[in-house]
């Protein structure tokens, strides 16, 4: 296979280390990019087939937000998206990144989604790209992700269900071979029990029938308190949750150590760890690379299946 893509991330932050760690046990051809004299603090260098160096700042230091560590994020992301383009290297595998760092560099994405998704020409979340996480037990698409959870109960619409449910089988198809079995969560207890604790499941049933009626394997809505119990026992492939933390306590629950994040709707694909940038051990040497070690397996895994 060709090299995976792996940027260091936050050079303040475990990025660096954990990648260290996990790339001599993951025994795959990869490139890393980020910054060497910083990567150099978090120890040795493992032998890969190349280190893109994309510049040395001035003032990182550990645990600290820096517009210069913001900077070194950036660069080291477009570099990693520029070899994938020309065909250097398969999928891209990311450190995590600190938003107010790059927020100082002058980004006005607040992550990796939606700045790779911009990078790619994709525009609507949920329609063109969306974070799905996926881990042995439990499988989850967000319908909505970094918006206040008020927000993201008033955003909820027929077409958008309908829409994240087109957009997850078909990348789940390109991973897996096989379309996925939808279950979609309610947004309100016992998926509002007909009415009585809220109108939402309304609109949400008929994204549901849309989908369905497109020939999509999806039902629901469904209580999001039993739902995911039903996926892990195997009845669904994929969960469709409502909002953020819907979806990610019981991926990161149960399956913290064996869940990623992707990016579903690029043209490549990209694997990220379910974690951030622990400023609080950065360069101490204690982060468990665990995480890593699995996000980088996956990717090697499924990088050629899902490559257009």
């Amino acid at each position: 296979m060709k090299p995976l893509a792996i940027t260091l991330g936050d050079p303040a932050g475990i990025g660096a280390e954990i990648v260290f760690k996990a790339l001599p046990e993951a025994g795959v051809p990869a490139w890393l990019f980020g910054n060497r004299a910083c990567a150099e603090r978090a120890g040795a260098i493992p032998k890969v087939e190349r280190f893109v160096d994309v510049g040395v700042p001035d003032d990182v230091r550990f645990g600290e937000v820096s517009a210069a560590a913001g900077r070194v994020s950036l660069a080291s992301i477009d570099a990693a998206v520029d070899a994938i383009t020309r065909g250097d290297c398969s999928a891209l595998v990311t450190a995590p990144i600190h938003k107010q760092a790059i927020a100082a560099a002058g980004s006005t994405f607040p992550g990796h989604t939606e700045l790779l998704a911009s990078k790619a020409g994709l525009r609507r979340y949920g329609w063109d790209y969306a974070m799905y996480f996926d881990s042995p037990s439990i499988r989850t698409v967000l319908l909505t992700v970094h918006v206040p959870l008020r927000d993201a109960i008033a955003s909820i619409d027929a077409d958008s269900v309908a829409a994240i449910a087109r957009l997850t089988t078909r990348e789940y198809e390109r991973i897996y071979g096989q379309k996925p079995r939808l279950g979609v969560a309610g947004v309100n207890p016992h998926a509002g029990e007909g009415g009585r604790f809220g109108d939402e499941e309304t609109i949400i049933a008929r994204g549901v029938a849309a989908a369905r009626n497109e020939g999509i394997d999806i039902s629901g809505p469904h209580p999001a308190d039993t739902l995911f119990l039903a996926a892990r026992q195997r009845k669904y492939d994929v969960i469709v949750a409502m909002y953020h933390d819907q979806g990610l306590i019981p991926v990161k629950t149960l399956e913290f150590e064996q869940s990623v994040n992707v990016t579903i709707g690029l043209p490549y694909l990209r694997v990220s760890v379910d974690h951030g940038t622990a400023f609080d051990i950065a360069g101490k040497g204690v982060a468990d690379a665990a995480p890593m070690r699995y996000a980088i397996a996956w990717a090697a895994r499924h990088a050629e299946k899902v490559a257009r």
